[in-house]
């Protein structure tokens, strides 16, 4: 094939390195518009795997980048003073122009026709000239802006700005985060070492930071200066280098975050940077061009056509590189962000930097470095009153709410039963939490109890609403206290407009065949076309169903009851009021968030002055709508969470959607995670971190990050009421404790634990 590369980086490089070694008889021609010298940044950074990979396409080019690199295994973090090294990471990095002069050099020898300073005005003429035509132009991809309406771009200009600098300061001995706080705000560097003699110094700051400094009015030189003076302790003296070509202006940039909907179009394919970016926090992008460039040269060489090998290309090489993006986006939105973690202690700081990306958990962390995560963790017990040189896991540290004392910070969250007789909850409710509280959490909450008949979601759901209810919980929770040392929290609620459905499993949220009662909520909407329109909430109402809270709150007390949730999510009742897609009341119950708010508050405060003083109340709220500007925000969430907070809530149980039928949530590990982070460390409210969450990993990484203060598992103890006993089976916690019959069963479950750790497989056995 006659094959142009436009743009001579790694990826455009690679590729044609990669094609020349699966046919030499391939006429490839890389074109680039700036010299063979130019390069617009100091240092790459490869992981050992993306090397290997390097080493199984083309032995001789991954040797001569290997003898370039500069090795490292620490991540130093500076902050407040206080500089923590981590070890076990293994990173390597090379001077981008070394880089580059290696790849041209090993195309020249495979007979690649390198073409510098040739500009290309036309690429859809380029296109009709040659057989296949490689878009590895960049970030500012003349490739994709020519064939944009089949690529269907989508590029996001991130907050933060930052400038690619360089120094002869020596950072040999780790990759070193470095975060100032300066007059204008903080500003950031990551800095590491890419030769003998040079590293890579990248400065970061937040928009506003950058705004107050006046950087954009700067000089180069000016602007560097100021870098210099901020960063003068960590440079001992040398300076910082730019190689931009700006006359005028510091070089700064946002980071623009490339999506494409497509990556071919006839002959024309994107790669690298042209087709999708990787944030710099992650060193991801020059890999995601290596491997790419390999995956496109393979699957171009195995497949019978073009066509069929750009589907292959994107079929396959999508996932991982999404996979990478998502990664790489996360860690860039904890930098954008960092600001809320300023008030971390440096040993959470340092902590939640490193698992930013979630690609780093918490047991990855140990195999990295055993003994700084077993600091981190007596650090994270003492801190929770363990006591000093206790040394567990973070999910079995202690945790107080008002006069609740919790053994762990595990909680079987809220999941309906649809088991109840009219209302009342009877034996299969007392064995279902009877078995979970004897399966080792903190904590137990019951499923979202209706504060009256008219209230419940479906006829099998829960009340508390007679007296017939109050004995029977009174039951279920006394067996929990008695037998083991589990709290359990009553959650009250009122389904509004979701109310008089089916139960789960005959049709979610669907209306009953027969029987239905009338309902009510913040405004006469319908949850969705097939359920009833509610009745618009009066005055009267409000005043009714307050005083209903407050009696299933009297009641729920003299059952027992450790603690009190209000459900103020999900598109219930409180719900309803709460978000703009379920209430468009014009009195003062509606309009902006301070009026939707009140009514919820209303109910808090009766209830508060209802129940015990020495007994915590949380509130569960949908954190996102899931539905653009026009719902909840997660920036919604914290003025939420602010109100909550003012009024007295304890802590907020942070869930996310279900307020509309037309909600997109964006689903995923922990994927609900990041709101209770957002809440918690930007109003330093207590927060209950729920969804997709099932790995006693998610539990500790989110709890020493400080993402939340208690953490919420539903699904993991409904297949394994036992979860958080066989957790710590598989941690090696021998001090949780389990019920006194069991113990034959929990030392069986150790020594098989403690066999597998020893006894290696013989092959073949």
């Amino acid at each position: 094939m006659k094959i142009a590369c436009l743009g001579g980086g790694p990826a455009g490089l690679y590729f044609a390195i990669s094609m020349k070694l699966r046919d030499p008889a391939h006429d490839i021609t890389v074109i680039e518009r700036n010299k063979a010298d130019d390069t617009f940044g100091w240092g790459v950074v490869l992981s050992n795997e993306t090397l290997g990979n390097l080493a199984a396409n083309d032995a001789i080019s991954a040797e001569a980048i290997r003898t370039q690199f500069a090795y490292w295994d620490d991540i130093a973090v500076h902050f407040k003073n206080t500089e923590t090294v981590s070890t076990g990471h293994g990173f390597c990095g090379i001077g981008r122009k070394k880089l580059l002069l290696v790849l041209q050099n090993r195309a020249r020898e495979l007979g690649v026709h390198l073409r510098f300073e040739t500009p290309v005005d036309d690429v859809v003429a380029l296109s009709k000239t040659y057989d296949l035509v490689i878009g590895a132009d960049g970030l500012n991809s003349r490739t994709r802006t020519a064939f944009a309406e089949h690529f269907k771009p989508e590029i996001d200009i991130r907050k933060c700005k930052f400038v690619w600098l360089g120094t002869h300061q020596k950072f040999d001995n780790a990759f070193s985060f470095i975060f100032e706080e300066t007059e204008y705000g903080w500003i950031w560097a990551h800095a590491y070492q890419f030769d003998d003699d040079t590293a890579t110094f990248i400065v970061e700051c937040t928009q506003a930071t950058w705004d107050k400094f006046g950087f954009g009015a700067m000089s180069q030189q000016e602007s560097i200066a100021v870098c210099e003076r901020i960063f003068a302790r960590y440079l001992g003296g040398h300076a910082l280098m730019t190689n931009a070509n700006h006359i005028r202006g510091s070089a700064w940039i946002s980071f623009p975050r490339v999506l494409c909907e497509k990556w071919s179009y006839r002959n024309v394919v994107l790669l690298g940077d042209s087709a999708a970016t990787a944030h710099f926090s992650i060193g991801s992008g020059t890999k995601l061009a290596l491997e790419s460039a390999i995956a496109l040269a393979e699957y171009l060489d195995m497949e019978k056509s073009i066509g069929a090998a750009f589907d292959k290309y994107e079929d396959e090489r999508r996932l991982q590189v999404m996979r990478l993006q998502s990664a790489a986006r996360n860690s860039l939105e904890w930098f954008e962000d960092v600001e809320r973690y300023f008030d971390l202690d440096p040993v959470q700081f340092n902590y939640s930097l490193l698992t930013r990306s979630q690609r780093i958990s918490h047991e990855n962390l140990r195999l990295r470095d055993r003994n700084w995560l077993a600091n981190a963790e007596a650090w994270f017990q003492e801190k929770a009153g363990a006591g000093q040189g206790t040394h567990r896991a973070p999910m079995f540290a202690p945790f107080q709410l008002r006069g609740m004392a919790l053994k762990n910070r595990i909680v079987v969250s809220p999941m309906a039963q649809y088991k109840a007789v009219d209302g009342a909850p009877n034996d299969w409710h007392l064995v279902h939490y009877g078995e979970r509280a004897k399966g080792g959490a903190g904590m137990v909450t019951i499923e979202m109890t209706c504060v009256s008949a008219e209230g419940r979601i479906t006829p099998g759901c829960t009340g508390m609403y007679a007296p017939g209810h109050e004995a029977a919980w009174k039951r279920i929770v006394d067996f929990v206290h008695a037998e083991t040392d589990a709290k359990i929290c009553c959650q009250l609620g009122h389904s509004g407009a979701k109310g008089s459905t089916r139960v789960g499993w005959e049709g979610m949220d669907e209306p009953l065949a027969d029987g239905n009662w009338p309902v009510l909520s913040a405004s006469e909407l319908a949850w969705s076309k097939q359920n009833q329109t509610p009745h618009a909430m009066t005055r009267t109402d409000m005043d009714r169903i307050r005083d209903q809270f407050v009696t299933a709150a009297r009641m729920a007390n003299r059952a027992g009851f450790d603690m009190l949730e209000l459900h103020a999510a999900h598109g219930y009742l409180l719900s309803s009021f709460i978000t703009p897609v379920m209430n468009n009341r014009a009195d003062e119950y509606g309009g902006s968030l301070q009026n939707r708010m009140r009514y919820p508050l209303k109910i808090f405060r009766a209830v508060r002055l209802a129940w015990p003083a020495e007994k915590p109340i949380s509130m569960r709220i949908s954190a996102n709508d899931w539905v653009g500007k026009q719902g909840i925000t997660p920036q919604d969430a914290v003025q939420i969470a602010r109100m909550l907070q003012a009024a007295g809530v304890d802590i907020c149980d942070v869930s996310a959607g279900q307020t509309s039928v037309d909600a997109r949530p964006v689903y995923g590990r922990m994927f609900q995670t990041p709101f209770s982070d957002r809440i918690r460390n930007e109003t330093g409210m207590a927060t209950m971190a729920v969804g997709n969450i099932y790995e006693p990993d998610h539990v500790n990484s989110i709890l020493l990050a400080g993402r939340a203060d208690l953490v919420c598992l539903a699904r993991p103890h409904l297949s394994d009421p036992y979860w958080t006993l066989h957790a710590a089976v598989a941690l090696g916690d021998k001090t949780e404790s389990w019920p006194k019959p069991y113990y034959p069963g929990r030392d069986q479950m150790v020594r098989l634990a403690e066999r597998a750790e020893i006894i290696t497989p013989v092959e073949g056995a």
